[in-house]
């Protein structure tokens, strides 16, 4: 049995083909939207966030603090549904120099700031222990009297990855009814991975309701031994959640298609995100879902059905208006 949640996201989100996505990738692909959960809070972190919020409140704290990068989706959205149900959010976010970035502000970094967020900027030494970083400010909140609840970068423990457990529930009703035209499961679910929580909820719900066969996560940082071992934890957290050994699908983790440096994508890459666009309508960003689906595109040998799982970030693309000028 899972855990309380909240109705926080817009669902269903859609089941979209393509016809020039399958001639850009190579193979037929269906892209789950689940840059459609919402408004300016948009993106896979709901599905997290309305497990992880609801045990905030069940703890009756007035707080979250949660983590991420300068242009942090997971802090936007965390952000901006606090404000929604009442609470107060504290997001921890890494920049170069841990210095508050010049402003204006732009992206995911201006909407937190716009739901009255506090923002707290580190270096990316100080993030190498941000686990401990969110418990020392939880600690410091309850000496004076505040109750705070802690959420890790990304949404991604046991908790936040059954948010995805329950995505692939929707994705076989979805195919159930005749969405794609075929109840068969996919060859593979393919989806950005950048702190394992949607890897470890997919790997879970694509065996659970026979939505794929395998499960291929494209990492945008680390290695893949480092986010074997990161799904593997959060998968037992979600055991020990559920009371249960829940089922797994075949995960990989590929590395290879990061691009120079996190949050950086490739010439090859930023010319194939232009391209997804001009060529079909769908924007991917330049951080998650525009490197997953390049690494999509290149692999060897292509499956023959594939689900792509749209992760939002539009907000840290617009924040890279800079970048793409030269390939407009």
């Amino acid at each position: 049995m899972f855990p309380a949640k909240l109705s926080l996201a817009h669902l269903p989100t859609p089941l979209v083909h393509y016809d020039a996505l399958d001639t850009l990738v190579g193979a037929e692909v269906w892209v789950k939207r689940d840059d459609m959960t919402a408004g300016p809070e948009a993106g896979n972190k709901i599905r997290k966030l309305e497990y992880l919020l609801a045990a905030a409140q069940i703890e009756h704290a007035s707080t979250v603090i949660t983590c991420g990068g300068e242009q942090s989706n997971h802090a936007r959205a965390t952000a901006l549904l606090a404000r929604r149900l009442g609470l107060r959010a504290i997001l921890v976010l890494r920049t170069h120099d841990g210095a508050a970035p010049q402003k204006p502000w732009t992206g995911n970094l201006l909407l937190s700031a716009l739901s009255g967020a506090e923002l707290r900027f580190i270096t990316p030494a100080a993030y190498q222990t941000r686990d401990t970083l969110l418990q020392q400010t939880r600690a410091e909140l309850a000496r004076s009297g505040e109750r705070a609840y802690a959420i890790p970068e990304g949404g991604s423990n046991g908790l936040g990855a059954l948010g995805y457990v329950d995505a692939m529930a929707e994705v076989r009703a979805q195919l159930d009814a005749g969405a794609t035209g075929s109840r068969e499961p996919f060859d593979v679910v393919v989806h950005a991975c950048g702190s394992g929580g949607t890897a470890a909820g997919v790997v879970i719900g694509a065996a659970l309701h026979d939505v794929a066969r395998e499960v291929l996560a494209i990492a945008v940082c680390d290695d893949s031994a480092y986010f074997e071992r990161v799904i593997e934890h959060i998968l037992a957290e979600a055991d020990q959640l559920t009371h249960s050994s829940l089922p797994r699908a075949p995960l990989r983790v590929l590395d290879a298609y990061k691009g120079p440096a996190y949050a950086v994508p490739s010439e090859a890459q930023a010319h194939f995100i232009v391209r997804v666009a001009r060529e079909t309508g769908l924007i991917v960003d330049p951080v998650y879902t525009g490197k997953a689906l390049f690494g999509l595109s290149q692999l060897t040998p292509k499956p023959k059905r594939a689900l792509f799982l749209h992760t939002g970030g539009l907000p840290g693309l617009l924040a890279e208006a800079a970048r793409f000028a030269a390939y407009l």
